[in-house]
């Protein structure tokens, strides 16, 4: 017999939390879970694993719509990897695509804080440079 969690027990294991939880099966993300005759959700062993499969993907920064198709996959014994492998670097460009930008937004920003006095006088380059359009 499987054991049977609280939503409280289940976010504590899976490192979510509850709202969260609830969040997942309202979206569909994982099915709703039977309730008590007190109305108190409860998530079997199944779940908890889909919850903590859910957390690792949503911290490697994937889309709600990503982990749908992941969790798909995860759950088809009859998927083909390179499906996975396909997702997985398409996620990998949109990160390195967001590196770019991060490292230019830092290159930008650093050269504003150098170019400002930082002293009583009330004029500012960095402010001067933003009202530019160049940027």
């Amino acid at each position: 017999m499987d054991t049977l969690l609280t939503i409280g027990e289940a976010a504590k294991l899976s490192g979510l939390t509850a709202k969260m939880i609830r969040n997942y099966e309202k979206s569909g993300l994982i099915r709703k879970s039977p309730r008590t005759a007190s109305g108190y959700r409860l998530y079997n062993s199944e779940q908890l694993n889909q919850l903590r499969f859910i957390k690792r993907a949503r911290n490697l920064g994937f889309s709600l719509s990503d982990i749908q198709s992941l969790l798909e996959l995860w759950q088809n014994p009859d998927r083909e990897s390179r499906v996975v492998k396909q997702l997985a670097q398409s996620h990998l460009e949109e990160i390195e695509n967001k590196i770019t930008q991060l490292q230019h937004m830092q290159q930008v920003l650093t050269e504003l804080a150098q170019s400002c006095k930082g002293d009583t006088n009330p004029q500012c380059s960095i402010l001067e440079q933003l009202a530019e359009s160049h940027l």
